[in-house]
Parts: structure tokens; sequence; C-alpha cells
């Protein structure tokens, strides 16, 4: 589809610059056509026919910036594009290529891939309809409730003799670990004192996190906190618990999730219920594994001599 977009793009670049002739509105791809609806030869070539559904079919396959151009310009390049495919497919047949064993397996293999995919996508549909995505976001968040976060402050230096300096001077009363961060920190945040924000723990470095998230706010971490960006000094300035994100955040996530769990769920069924066999690399039959050899009895040891 890539190559036929980067084709079609060719294609259009001259004809963009021309008059677009009046072409009537070119309904939307339907996404399975009703039975009986209208579905008007649109070209032929050879005698093969292209049908609207195809070009719709076509056009839905095509990258986003070419589906959102208008139908009227779109369509006759599309059309112009399949005519092409018609034409080439009826000179390959024409040469015999449709019997060729390479064609043949490769053939074979695209109707395979097509297959797969189209029992995926029945299984996995209705997993991923809105009703189905809401009760699983209800189920998430109700066992799951809101995210613990800190907002917390640091001083980045590149050594542990700095960082216990700073540390030290960040103890001593009245000092202002902000201000102190501005003057002697290198990291992140630097200008604003050494503010990251809220974070949850998953944000940050584990031993940083580990740090942080062991502080009430107030506190400064006893010791400096090495990481792969340096040495940090750390402060929070405040814990709680953020709101779990809306359906609307979180849908593409949901959807993801079904749609993993389900083919996963599918794959094992499948081949559980499959009659499977297997074969060495050169066709022979796989010998079975060589049972575990009986184990043998403990030895006995004699019986002690009566005693007279």
């Amino acid at each position: 589809m890539r190559r036929l977009a980067l084709l079609l793009a060719v294609i259009a670049a001259p004809a963009l610059a021309q008059p677009v002739p009046a072409t009537p509105p070119i309904p939307a791809a339907p996404a399975a056509a009703a039975p009986g609806a209208p579905d008007p030869v649109v070209a032929r070539v050879d005698g093969a026919d292209i049908r609207l559904s195809e070009v719709q079919e076509a056009m839905a396959g095509l990258p986003e910036e070419y589906r959102n151009a208008p139908p009227a310009m779109i369509f006759p390049l599309m059309v112009d594009q399949m005519v092409a495919q018609k034409a080439i497919v009826a000179a390959a047949r024409a040469q015999g290529l449709a019997n060729d064993p390479t064609v043949q397996r490769r053939m074979r293999r695209a109707e395979e891939v097509e297959l797969q995919q189209a029992f995926i996508a029945r299984e996995v549909a209705p997993l991923i309809t809105d009703e189905a995505l809401r009760a699983r976001y209800t189920a998430q968040t109700a066992t799951r409730g809101g995210e613990e976060e800190v907002r917390a402050r640091h001083i980045l230096v590149p050594t542990e003799a700095e960082a216990r300096t700073i540390l030290a001077e960040a103890r001593r009363p009245g000092v202002d670990f902000a201000d102190l961060a501005r003057r002697r920190g290198t990291g992140p945040g630097t200008q604003s004192g050494g503010d990251l924000g809220f974070f949850k723990r998953d944000d940050m470095v584990p031993e940083f996190a580990t740090a942080a998230f062991a502080l009430q706010p107030g506190q400064i971490a006893e010791a400096p906190v090495r990481s792969q960006f340096g040495w940090h000094v750390i402060k929070v300035e405040e814990r709680r618990t953020a709101p779990a994100p809306s359906f609307e955040d979180s849908r593409e996530t949901l959807r993801q999730q079904a749609v993993e769990e389900t083919v996963g769920a599918v794959v094992e069924r499948i081949r559980a219920a499959a009659t499977i066999e297997r074969f060495n690399i050169d066709g022979s039959p796989i010998a079975p594994a060589p049972a575990a050899p009986a184990r043998m009895p403990d030895a006995v040891p004699p019986p002690a001599p009566a005693r007279r």
C-alpha cells in the first residue's frame, strides 16, 4: 500500500495542477456492503469489471492525507490506478505467470495471511466496541483507583562529594532548597529551583523513585541518591493520589490490551484444537525423546548379625 500511495502521489502531482472535471459525490466505503446495495461498474479492463465497492475499499486503505482529499480529486486517480493494476494482472495471466510455482506459492501465502487476519478480526471485533471498552475501563478503575504521585525537587551534581556538601547545606536551618538548587544544581528543573512537578513511581528511574516515594512532604533524603545521570539531593514537597485517567484518555490503551489478550487466547485455543505433527529439517520424523530410566531402589543394607 505504501508503494501504491507513492505511485498515486506521482500520478497526482501533475493532475492536481489541472482543472478537475465535475464528478458526482463518492459515498464513503461502508464497513460491509448491504445485500442488494447498488455497486455499479465504474471501469472495465479486457472484460474484467471494476466496481464502486472495490474503489471505495482501495480509497479507505490510503494514507490519511489522501483520504482527506476531495473525493472528486481522488476517485478518478484511484480508478486510473486500478485500471493499470487490472491491465498488469491480465498481461501476467496471458504470459502464464499464474501457473508459475513460485507465484502460486506466494499467492497461497497471501491467501493464508488474509484468512488469518479476517479470522482474528472477527474474534476481536466484539471486544473492542465502545461498550466493551467502557466495561473494561470500569473494571480496571474500580480495582486500581488513582495512582500515588509525589512532587519533588532535586539538586543534581556529578560527584558524591559535591552532593554531600550540598546535602549538609540544605539541612541547615533557614536554607531555601529551591534557591540552593538554582545556585548549585546542573540537571532538569534547575532554573525552577529543581522542581520536577508531580510524577508517578514509574516515571523516574528506580533508584530515584524509591528514595522520593519513601519521603513525606518537607523531608530531604538522608543521603544523596546515585543514578545514571549523577548524584541527586532530593526533597519531597507534596504527595497526592492522582485521579484515574478518563475513558477518552484510556481508550487506545484499553483497545490495545483487548486486542493483545484476545489474539493470544485465540492463538492458544486454535493451536490446542489442531492436530500438529513436527518433522526434522530433512523431513524425517522426529525421534521420540528417550524415556527416563527407571529409578533403582535404594540399596538395602544387610541385616546386622544377631547378638549372641
